[in-house]
């Protein structure tokens, strides 16, 4: 398995590329547990939940749980799984307790149920079991890959959102990366991109950010038609998705596959416009984009100088970060370098 960018940053405890422009941690949402509603009535099972919540003895109502989850009816598995989820939400400790008494093989098994609001509440304790790092492997193992991108496709808008979360957090294990990008994710997490709610473009593009740092996961989001999106919602500023698009972007810009793409989704001028107009991190991040783009093709060199792009680099090598500075400067020097229309394009 081929991981690309050795530059790390941390993010959610865990190591990341950044291909040397900054820290990029807090352009993501947090993707934690989840956000669902809790309890539709204040029943007398939600009421023995709070209290077990609030207490340090919940082992008998895990046990009674997981029994539940095995062998109830859907309308008890449903309430089960619900109380399950409120335990595992805020408690590391319950998220140990419910691994080790047997939740998760009954909670997988609730993921391709044909009941989408049983198929919501088993995506969501997963996700919320996983929280716990050393529930990680384990939840991989027992085989949730397949069933989780299964209600990545079929689920509910929440069930998608929280399947995305789940999957970002398995692929927080290296070793998950290609297994999560084997099992068809890539492609429903750029549907989700694309067509998600503003919660679900963001944890897409969480999770893609995660994925993408594996290279064949790479080319797998570029085949799924990633940069029509990611350009897209670059260009719109009031997307709130400018900083999450174009760190993505970063890590896929590595292979050509994702330059050829950027450059005919028309993502130069969308580029150059953000170095001129964006914040300092969105111009920084640009830049760099742009840089690597341009290194070893004196056609996406003329393209980037005819969009104007050299007026804006140099107010940028004068006024932006230190390593936005640095980046302005190279590409500058790059596109004042003598240029032939008739140079192939080496993608």
């Amino acid at each position: 398995m081929e991981t690309e960018n050795p530059s790390n940053f941390s993010y959610m405890g865990r190591n990341f590329s950044d291909l040397s422009i900054g820290d990029s941690s807090s352009a993501f949402s947090d993707c934690n547990s989840d956000r669902s509603g809790e309890f539709q009535t204040a029943s007398s099972q939600s009421r023995r939940l709070l209290i077990a919540c609030a207490s340090d003895n919940s082992d008998d109502l895990i046990r009674q749980l997981v029994g539940v989850l095995e062998s109830g009816s859907i309308e008890e598995q449903k309430q089960a799984a619900m109380e399950i989820r409120l335990l595992a939400k805020n408690k590391s400790e319950n998220r140990l307790k419910i691994a080790e008494y047997g939740a998760i093989r009954p909670l997988i098994s609730l993921l391709s149920s044909s009941d989408l609001q049983l198929q919501e509440y088993g995506v969501t304790a997963i996700l919320n079991l996983s929280l716990c790092d050393e529930n990680k492997e384990l939840i991989a193992s027992s085989g949730a890959i397949k069933p989780l991108v299964r209600a990545l496709k079929t689920g509910n808008p929440t069930t998608k959102e929280n399947a995305a979360c789940a999957l970002l957090r398995l692929s927080q294990i290296e070793e998950n990366k290609v297994a999560i990008g084997r099992s068809g994710a890539l492609p429903l997490l750029v549907n989700l991109l694309e067509n998600g709610g503003i919660r679900g473009k963001k944890d897409a593009s969480t999770a893609l950010y995660s994925l993408c740092s594996v290279k064949e996961n790479k080319i797998r989001a570029v085949q799924a038609g990633i940069m029509k999106p990611l350009v897209e919602l670059m260009a719109d500023f009031s997307s709130n998705m400018v900083d999450k698009s174009a760190y993505v972007l970063s890590v896929l810009v590595s292979v050509p596959e994702a330059r050829t793409a950027l450059v005919e989704e028309g993502g130069i001028p969308v580029l150059v416009e953000i170095v001129e107009v964006g914040s300092q991190r969105q111009k920084e991040i640009s830049v760099a984009i742009l840089l690597q783009l341009c290194e070893n093709n004196a056609a996406h060199r003329n393209l980037v100088a005819r969009e104007g792009a050299i007026p804006p680099l140099v107010a940028l090598s004068q006024s932006g970060t230190n390593r936005a500075k640095q980046k302005a400067e190279t590409l500058t020097e790059l596109l004042r370098q003598p240029r032939s229309g008739n140079v192939a394009a080496r993608a």
